[in-house]
């Protein structure tokens, strides 16, 4: 079994405000990462997803790096 970031025990929600958690499952073009690749279960990967678009409507992340411009 893979090691997962979120423990469904330990976490109830996935924070937008955190960015440096989100930017962990960005890639270079800032993109969302797919779950096989991320490893998270199904239920956080929709929390995950649910906290970027969150965070990218209030431009505390970009919907596009720096480089893809």
């Amino acid at each position: 079994m893979t090691e997962t970031r979120f423990d469904p025990d330990r976490i109830d929600f996935v924070d937008y405000k955190d960015i440096e958690l989100l930017k962990r499952y960005l890639n270079e073009q800032g993109k969302i990462m797919p779950r096989r690749i991320t490893g998270v279960p199904q239920k956080f990967q929709r929390k995950l997803t649910r906290a970027v678009k969150r965070a990218r409507h209030l431009a505390m992340l970009p919907f596009v790096a720096d480089n893809v411009r």
